[in-house]
């Protein structure tokens, strides 16, 4: 029987220490991946290459196994090729939000209350880009709907503006006044962004939001400007077949550009609360048909950006609970030898809000190579106490099929 791989990636997982010294994961009840660190491998991983942002892009591609700074195009086209979008080399992509602004008259006055419209669900957010589709078109744009907050725009035959964009992300709770888009095609984004407010203020979907004490969609963001990727396929470079697992499409368009098999689950919804139970079942049938599976989970980096201490807690322990314990029982069940690896793909520490550049740790478990008195537990401290460092993020998969030593 052949040998069986699997990645949890548990998206922005990694923190700072609070004024107790304690990180969400050192207070995180999760067995199963301190089990599996005492019986294997930890250490750090630079999943950020230099010069590059701590994008959730970059980072999930170095752990899919790419180098990002020989095939990052952008975050947008990913997210657009996962919606089913045609792009041709000389389109330009834009990942565009559903966000929260304050209601100041004046767009450089406003605050960016909520980059996710209060997670808005995706068939709310569905009537309102249809409403904004006429906007989009008066400036030659497609708008596509997405799941819940993030939604796409492409401009057939652009290229890049050269526009600078800001992830609303980046700056919750803080004047949009200095990230409004700069330089290039500003002025025409910057405008798109106040007409968007005017359509949106009145719709109905909104209204209802507001009498329900819900945060409104009451604006658009643009970010994550980009072309067409071009990767190289997953079972070409590494002689396996692959299944990726997520509810967001950044992940999914990763996916389907390295030719892996996506998974979409309609209940999925990369927050705290997704079906782990689907996304845990899938990951069953997938280790079944196929030599690698990759199980992405966006709750801790959700509850991170919103600076939710114990919901990101709560995200950690769910993903131990409900989606390792059950997989590893399955491999064990299965009779193959099996490798798993476990870590985020960056830290989203909740003093900031916001993705970071530091590194992360990591852990591989093989059932072939299986030890005892490893750490005792899977945190940040105990990983940078173990001595191993990688330098690229794309050499934990190397690890974990075996074709790098450490």
């Amino acid at each position: 029987m052949k040998k069986k791989y699997l990645t949890i990636l548990c998206d922005g997982m990694a923190d700072y220490p609070d004024e107790r010294g304690l990180t969400p994961m050192d207070e995180a009840r999760k067995p199963t991946m301190d089990m599996l660190c005492n019986s294997g491998v930890i250490g750090l991983v630079k999943t950020v290459p230099d010069g590059m942002k701590a994008g959730s892009d970059v980072c999930n591609l170095a752990a899919l196994g790419y180098d990002p700074r020989d095939c990052y195009t952008g975050r947008s086209p990913l997210e657009a090729l996962s919606m089913g979008i045609r792009l041709d080399p000389a389109d330009a992509t834009l990942r565009v939000n559903l966000v929260t602004l304050s209601d100041e008259r004046e767009l450089s006055d406003r605050t960016m209350i909520d980059y996710s419209a209060g997670e808005i669900s995706t068939e709310e957010a569905a009537q309102l880009i249809c409403a904004l589709q006429p906007l989009f078109g008066e400036y030659g744009a497609e708008l596509y709907s997405g799941v819940s907050y993030r939604h796409a725009a492409v401009i057939r035959g652009a290229g890049l503006s050269g526009t600078e964009f800001t992830p609303p992300h980046d700056i919750t709770g803080k004047p949009v006044k200095n990230s409004l888009p700069k330089n290039g095609k500003s002025e025409i984004f910057t405008r798109i962004i106040e007409r968007s407010a005017q359509i949106l203020k009145t719709h109905p979907v909104n209204v209802a939001r507001v009498n329900s004490g819900k945060n409104p969609a009451d604006s658009v963001w643009f970010w994550g400007e980009g072309s067409k990727p071009e990767l190289t396929d997953f079972a070409t470079k590494f002689g396996k077949t692959a299944t990726v697992i997520s509810a967001v499409d950044l992940v999914k368009g990763i996916g389907k550009a390295g030719g892996m098999n996506v998974i979409d689950i309609p209940t999925a919804t990369g927050t705290v609360d997704t079906d782990y139970q689907a996304k845990t079942e899938e990951a069953k049938r997938a280790l079944a048909e196929c030599d690698y599976c990759f199980v992405h989970l966006e709750g801790p980096d959700e509850c991170g950006h919103q600076g939710d201490r114990g919901g990101k807690i709560t995200a950690i322990e769910r993903i131990d609970e409900r989606v390792l314990k059950p997989l590893l029982a399955y491999l064990k069940d299965s009779g193959a030898h099996f490798a798993i690896s476990v870590m985020p793909d960056h830290a989203t520490p909740l003093s900031v809000r916001t993705h970071t550049k530091e590194p992360v740790p990591f852990l591989i478990y093989d059932s072939e190579r299986a030890i005892n008195g490893g750490a005792q537990r899977f945190t940040e401290k105990s990983a940078a106490q173990s001595g191993v460092y990688l330098e690229n993020g794309y050499e934990v998969i190397q690890v974990l099929f075996g074709n790098k030593q450490i």
